[in-house]
């Protein structure tokens, strides 16, 4: 980060200025909005950056910021480094119908955000937090255990004005070693703000490190061209990204879905509620799986045994809150627990040839199922998290249909008009259900046509 600046000097500034914000703001800018002289007695650990180009714009924009608490009362607020700035100040074009707020500052680091939280973002009483920080600490050799101390501090600060406040954590993205970045200390970092959200429900983890990761792990010059900030295409990438979890958190997307059936077909799903949807008594062979699924992850979450039949029929939410109706879909939420397998299922069976049709849409790497009867088809961000990583028609973070038909003892699946499984075995009846693992999934237009 330093070196750019160096490089490209006033450049930077002006082309943030481009992107709506100012160029130069009153020379006497009050002291509470410059940076402390020392790190004695400030909060945190590890670098607060001091060149003149770095103080010079964290005076400015603080200090642009104070004139705007009142108009941005009760935004999203989207807070970290150069990533958050660059998206400028036309965030709410890219999240239409939400209210939001770009703290971001240039060069920033954990414990610049943690200075500045206050005055910055608390003051606004914000709605929600979308937070990437982390980057710039790795380039000043942080270690990944301080940068990961800093973040539980800022979270604490969060959620103590806010113990309701929703916050969506975007892990650092790739950069390049070439930016002393490397990606095995990106994915050590990661890890760590892994580990320390575990848990919590007030933070949902943004997968945007496998989102943007190339081969090699590092960032892709086709949209990061300098291997560390975003072009135009990355940011649309971002935006599509978060635009699934803003709509589960109702910032997004409220509007109700007014989509029918084709003639034929029958939905099972209403748009408004968990009717005719429940779990099912887990089965000996399911346990049996959990068992071995746990073998492989010992950091998954324990697979809930359900000993009885619970219907959801009028409520908007499964029991335990990882099924949740809204706007027209049917949400399958982000794990705390990081993973955590879960099964919904119609309160009926299908024993009849039926064309089943639904749509879904993934965040980044996430992992779910449609059962089929019994089996499961594997339904995830296919690209990222395979097992049909060769799609040519799958879009990621947006919507995609399904259709699986199913005659006498076999399916035929397909994706977008493409085949996942040409024969899957089924057996002769049973439910359909949608399986909770990993990230979040949406489905919704689920319907279904049974055939003589």
């Amino acid at each position: 980060m330093k070196r750019l600046i160096s490089l490209l000097g006033a450049s930077v500034l002006l082309a943030f200025t481009a992107a709506g914000q100012p160029a130069a703001q009153p020379p006497s800018a009050d002291l509470q909005f410059q940076l402390p002289a020392t790190d004695d007695g400030l909060p945190g650990a590890g670098p607060l950056r001091r060149a003149d180009w770095f103080q010079k714009i964290w005076t400015e924009r603080r200090h642009l910021w104070a004139g705007h608490v009142q108009q941005d009362q009760h935004a999203l607020v989207f807070l970290g480094d150069s990533i958050t700035q660059g998206w400028g100040d036309n965030l709410a074009g890219r999240f239409p119908g939400a209210k939001v707020a770009n703290r971001g500052i240039s060069g920033d680091t954990t414990r610049g955000v943690l200075i500045r939280l206050q005055a910055d973002v608390l003051s606004l009483h914000p709605a929600g937090i979308v937070l990437l920080i982390g980057t710039n600490d790795l380039e000043d050799q942080a270690a990944p255990a301080i940068v990961a101390g800093n973040l539980k501090l800022i979270l604490a600060e969060l959620k103590r004005a806010d113990p309701r406040m929703p916050i969506v954590l975007c892990a650092v993205f790739p950069s390049s070693a070439v930016k002393q970045r490397s990606a095995d200390r990106i994915k050590e970092l990661n890890t760590l703000y892994a580990a320390a959200v575990k848990g919590d429900r007030q933070v949902t983890l943004l997968d945007t490190w496998s989102l943007f990761a190339n081969a090699q792990g590092d960032a892709p010059a086709d949209l990061f061209p300098d291997l560390l900030h975003l072009n135009q295409a990355g940011y649309a990438k971002w935006a599509a990204a978060l635009c699934p979890i803003l709509a589960t958190l109702g910032f997004v997307e409220n509007e109700p879905d007014d989509f029918k059936p084709e003639p034929g077909f029958v939905s099972l799903f209403n748009g408004r509620n968990l009717t005719g949807w429940g779990f099912r008594p887990t089965s000996e062979a399911d346990i049996q799986s959990a068992k071995r699924w746990q073998a492989t992850d010992p950091n998954a979450a324990a697979w809930p045994v359900v000993t009885k039949a619970v219907n959801f029929d009028g409520q908007i939410a499964s029991s335990d809150g990882r099924y949740v109706a809204k706007a027209g879909r049917l949400i399958v939420t982000t794990p705390p627990e990081g993973r955590k397998i879960q099964q919904l299922s119609t309160t009926r069976a299908f024993p009849r040839n039926f064309i089943l049709k639904l749509e879904f849409r993934a965040t980044p790497n996430a992992d779910s199922g449609i059962f089929i009867r019994e089996p499961q088809l594997q339904c995830r961000d296919y690209l990222v998290a395979g097992p049909y990583t060769k799609l040519a028609k799958y879009r990621p973070q947006d919507w995609n249909e399904i259709e699986v038909t199913v005659t006498g003892l076999v399916a035929r699946c397909t994706c977008n008009g493409e085949v996942l499984e040409e024969a899957l075995p089924v057996p002769a009846t049973g439910p359909i259900g949608l399986e909770g693992d990993r990230g979040q999934m949406e489905y919704r237009r689920i319907r279904i046509k049974e055939l003589p």
